[in-house]
């Protein structure tokens, strides 16, 4: 802990001399050519229709068809049951062998995923993209319910115990020992190696820049702006944000779930009674907003740049903010205390519906209130959510300064645990080594404070999107694995009755522990 202070304050001393020299200028300088030609690699465009799309855009719209489709709508009806993992745990003996409860894994992950992108990133979407865009994040978030199923099974079922008593796991893990399992160790290995790298990158852009960075504009704008006393000193608010960060993520995975399970349920509710001012004072407006959201989404104004860019811009958003087929969340979810590892990938099918939820929130009070035609073509992120509430409630901007730290705070600790499994498993467990990553960690957060949002933003979705090359194709490999675990899960807990009851008397054999349906039983499913 000293020795984590006394580097953040050296950093200090020599950002106060740097800030003579205008350190926002020189970031924005130095960072936003290198951002913006990573973006460029990832979002390799094809041209259809008139439009450049995004191939990697395709390649996670498929994914999310494909498994919805390929575990049966699992995110209809498996809903109720995932409800009931996270109520009744002990029921399917979530009392097993873990660090955290299947509702302090759900809170950690929501902490990461519902954070500035369902505020900030909805507006930003709909800015560029117009309101259609919001119709294309809800879809993402539906098809990502599937995504998120799969790859926290995965997570559960391939994780590895520490000599510490810590878990580790995630994507990185069921690549290297599920697919050497299929002895395509060839593969696994560097996918593996990708994965982490990938998420290193993508926790210290999208997990901590694009967080500090609208939270710090946030700040200052309420403050005056241009003319206020903290013009130019947005590190300030970033170097905060470190040190605070620094002191939860030393304390490992139990110290983190402590903060989330009680930073997300309170964040939640706050923004939601502000939405909910918005949206009743304007309860009138709410159909006419449907409709705009759902006309805009396939017949967009000219002044957006067609279909495919509000296509583009949500799934995008989509992406950022659930983070369905990334593979990120999986990482906390491994952790949980589960004999069953379908039990939370059950749980995970809450965590894109959730996310879905609060983008749509969102955007309704932006289209609702109209403040959408006034940004149309800017990248104003938070302002625009802002104003939209402000119409209402005149307090709100400052108000919003402090719930967006709160959103800030969460989502960066959640990416430090992520960004730190994936340094681990490249460079090996220890103190140092964990040390090393934490203050590498929390020095990129006053990076992200004092750059520009677009540049941010560019680096950010870079990198999160590029999670998904490798997480998607393990899971690809491993889904008849998983249909397979799914079929003996249903048939012992008599789930899919309605649905999935075909897979009861298809599935393959079950487990000792597991129990065996009757002959009586199968034929009254039947």
């Amino acid at each position: 802990m000293k020795k984590f202070l006394t580097l953040l304050f050296t950093l200090l001393a020599g950002i106060q001399q740097a800030n003579a020299f205008s350190i926002d200028a020189f970031m924005d300088k130095n960072i936003a050519p290198i951002s913006d030609k990573i973006a460029s690699i990832i979002f390799l465009p094809i041209h259809i229709f008139g439009a450049d799309v995004p191939i990697i855009i395709f390649w996670i719209l498929f994914a999310g068809i494909f498994f919805t489709f390929y575990l049966r709508g699992i995110a209809v009806w498996g809903f109720v049951h995932a409800c009931e993992n996270v109520i009744r745990p002990k029921k399917h003996k979530d009392d097993g062998t873990g660090e955290t409860s299947p509702f302090q894994a759900l809170m950690t992950a929501l902490s990461g995923t519902i954070g500035l992108g369902s505020i900030a990133g909805v507006a930003i979407a709909i800015s560029m993209g117009g309101p259609g865009a919001a119709f294309w994040i809800i879809v993402g978030a539906i098809l990502g319910m599937s995504l998120k199923f799969v790859e926290a099974s995965l997570a559960v079922k391939y994780r590895r115990f520490n000599l510490d008593g810590s878990i580790s796991g995630g994507p990185m893990h069921y690549m290297a020992h599920g697919l050497t399992r299929k002895k395509l160790r060839w593969l696994g290995q560097p996918l593996s190696v990708m994965f982490a790298i990938l998420c290193i990158c993508g926790g210290i852009t999208g997990g901590n820049m694009i967080q500090i960075n609208q939270a710090a504009n946030q700040f200052v704008n309420v403050a005056g702006g241009e003319n206020g006393p903290l013009h130019n000193l947005h590190w300030v608010i970033g170097l905060a944000m470190a040190i605070v960060v620094g002191l939860i993520v030393i304390g490992g995975i139990k110290n983190i779930v402590k903060v989330t399970e009680k930073i997300v349920p309170l964040k939640i509710f706050i923004y939601l009674i502000a939405a909910a001012a918005v949206i009743l004072c304007n309860l009138k407006l709410v159909p006419h907003a449907a409709w705009i959201i759902v006309k805009e989404a396939f017949q967009p104004e000219a002044i957006y740049g067609g279909m495919f860019v509000a296509m583009i811009m949500g799934l995008r958003r989509s992406v950022q903010s659930n983070e369905a087929g990334t593979g990120s969340a999986p990482i906390v979810y491994a952790t949980v205390k589960t004999d069953e590892p379908l039990s939370q990938g059950f749980v995970a099918l809450l965590d894109p519906f959730l996310t879905g939820f609060m983008c749509t929130l969102t955007a309704f009070v932006i289209v609702i209130t109209g403040v959408y035609k006034t940004h149309a073509g800017h990248t104003s992120g938070i302002e625009m959510t802002s104003d939209a509430i402000a119409s209402v409630m005149p307090f709100f901007p400052k108000l919003l300064a402090g719930i967006v730290l709160l959103y800030a705070l969460s989502t960066i600790i959640s990416w430090a645990y992520y960004g730190q499994k994936s340094w681990n498993f490249l460079f090996g467990e220890g103190k140092k080594r964990t040390l090393t990553f934490q203050f590498l960690y929390c020095s990129f957060i006053l990076i992200g404070s004092v750059l520009n949002v677009t540049s941010v933003i560019n680096i950010t979705d870079a990198m999160m999107i590029a999670m998904s090359i490798p997480n998607i194709i393990a899971m690809y490999i491993l889904a008849p694995e998983i249909k397979k675990d799914l079929k003996a899960y249903c048939q012992k807990y008599k789930l899919g009755k309605v649905i999935n009851r075909d897979w009861l008397a298809q599935a393959a054999p079950v487990p000792v522990e597991v129990e065996e349906v009757s002959e009586d039983t199968c034929q009254n499913i039947k």
